[in-house]
């Protein structure tokens, strides 16, 4: 009985030490070549802390009907994608934009791949930094700034020179609700607190007003919604007219950091319905 429960208890170190084999985490530094192997025949998920701004690799696809030597899954807004290789033998490198910096994989076909690669900042950071405490007054102290970035960044760029910056002047981003359009116009990032001001463009297409919460906005960046942390909004279309509103997104609705680019395609959520008529005998 004691022979048997010791092969148990071997057996059971073996599976274990298979498991942590294929599951690393690394320290994240801009400085280091992870080379991390993938297979063939199995997928390797690879996960930073928190939303990628971008990846750029060579030889990679993400339609294995195209020619390439490694295949990549990812949703955009995500912390994670997925890759695998096409072929034997072939090495290429990825490039992952995270929190303002870059990240250099290298990829290696191997018969003993990683099955998953967790990427953590580093111990002394705490883990992800929580958000700032941003306060009300600061809010409107960042929304003034972002009515007068052209001026500032005109005759005080120094003002304005972390300010992170957006116009959709030649790519119109509109919003259709039916009976009005929601289009970007301009997005600014203020890092130190982790804090997006979209300025956007109501356009009323019917003959009645229409009115909506002014605290109402709320941003979808990929499979996640951001509620407003502020605006600068009447709450009222008139018909057949146009006005302008301001609000901003901070960190995440969990209190942690948002980390979001401006690169992100960006969809604004806000309800605007027709204006209430005055209770009868009453102007």
């Amino acid at each position: 009985m004691k022979t048997l429960a010791i092969s148990i208890l071997l057996a059971a170190c073996l599976v274990a030490s298979a498991k942590d084999k294929a599951i690393r985490e690394f320290v994240l530094d801009e400085q280091t070549v992870y080379s991390i192997p993938v297979s063939v025949n199995r997928v390797t998920t690879i996960s930073f802390p928190g939303p990628i701004s971008a990846i750029d690799a060579a030889q990679v696809t993400v339609d294995t009907r195209k020619t390439a030597e490694f295949q990549i899954a990812h949703t955009k807004g995500s912390a994670f994608f997925s890759v695998r290789a096409l072929g034997k033998k072939t090495v290429t490198n990825v490039n992952v934009r995270w929190n303002k910096k870059t990240y250099v994989l290298e990829l290696v076909e191997s018969d003993e791949p990683l099955l998953s690669v967790i990427f953590q900042v580093p111990a002394d950071t705490g883990g992800i930094v929580p958000v700032v405490s941003v306060t009300p007054s600061r809010l409107l102290a960042l929304l003034d700034k972002a009515k007068a970035y052209s001026l500032l960044r005109a005759f005080h760029p120094e003002a304005v020179a972390q300010v992170d910056y957006r116009s959709y002047e030649k790519e119109p981003r509109i919003v259709d609700c039916k009976d009005y359009t929601i289009q970007i116009a301009e997005a600014f990032r203020f890092d130190p607190e982790d804090t997006l001001i979209f300025r956007v463009l109501l356009k009323n297409k019917t003959d009645q007003a229409l009115t909506f919460a002014p605290n109402g906005f709320s941003l979808r960046v990929g499979d996640r919604t951001y509620p407003q942390s502020i605006s600068d909004a009447s709450g009222v279309i008139p018909p057949k007219g146009e006005v302008p509103a301001y609000f901003a997104i901070t960190g995440t609705p969990n209190g942690g950091h948002n980390d979001i680019s401006l690169k992100n395609d960006f969809f604004v959520i806000l309800e605007a319905k027709p204006a209430q008529p005055p209770p009868e005998g009453k102007p």
